[in-house]
C-alpha cells in the first residue's frame, strides 16, 4: 500500500511487556475509534509493512497497548519502536459536512472575509502547537493560523475555505 493512500495514526513509542506488546501514541481526538483495530501499517524506510493485531486496549489516555502478529519478544518490539503507524484512508471516521481532515483541504482556495481570493493551500503544518496553513500567495508562501475562530465557511464542493485573515498578515515578508 502506498503512503499517499494512508493517514498517520501515531507512533510506536515503547515496549510494554516481555511478550512483545508495544505502546502506540495516537494522533487523534477520538482514540476510542481505534480499539477495534484489526491491522496497522508500520513505516519501514520508504515502505509500509502490514501487521495484524491480536490484542488492542487502552493504556492511559492517548496510548494503545497492542500485540502484533510476529512480534513476540522484547527484542522484536525494540526493532519497531519509533516507527510511524498508518491506516488506509478508507478507515478514517466520517466527518460532518462542515468538518475536514487536513489532507482533504490541500488544493483548496483560501478566500478572505471580503470575498477576495488569497491563494491555494499547498500544505498543512501541524508539527507545532499551532496548526498553520501553507498558502501560495502572490508567488510566495505565507503561513495562516488554522483556528476555529478564523474559519467563516468551508465549501467542500467548490474546494474553498473562507477565513477571517488577521490584519497585516498578508503584508508580512516571508
Amino acid at each position: 500500500m502506498r503512503k499517499e493512500d494512508c493517514f498517520y495514526l501515531g507512533k510506536v513509542v515503547a515496549k510494554y511487556s516481555f511478550k512483545g506488546e508495544v505502546l502506540i501514541k495516537l494522533d487523534t481526538d477520538d482514540p476510542e475509534t481505534y480499539l477495534s483495530l484489526q491491522s496497522v501499517l508500520l513505516e519501514d524506510k520508504s515502505c509500509l509493512i502490514p501487521y495484524f493485531t491480536t490484542k488492542v486496549q487502552f493504556h492511559k489516555s492517548q496510548l494503545l497497548r497492542v500485540s502484533l502478529e510476529g512480534i513476540n519478544s522484547e527484542k522484536q518490539a525494540d526493532m519497531i519502536i519509533g516507527k510511524s503507524v498508518y491506516l488506509p484512508l478508507d478507515q478514517l471516521p466520517k466527518l460532518a459536512d462542515d468538518q475536514f481532515y487536513f489532507h482533504e483541504i490541500i488544493g483548496f482556495e483560501v478566500i478572505d472575509s471580503l470575498q477576495r481570493p488569497i491563494g491555494i493551500i499547498k500544505g498543512v503544518n501541524d508539527a507545532s502547537s499551532q496548526v498553520l496553513l501553507e498558502v501560495e500567495h502572490n508567488n510566495r508562501q505565507i503561513l495562516i493560523p488554522l483556528v476555529d475562530e478564523l474559519i467563516q465557511k468551508f465549501d467542500k464542493k467548490e474546494k474553498q475555505l473562507y477565513l477571517s485573515i488577521p490584519e497585516g498578515l498578508l503584508d508580512l515578508d516571508s
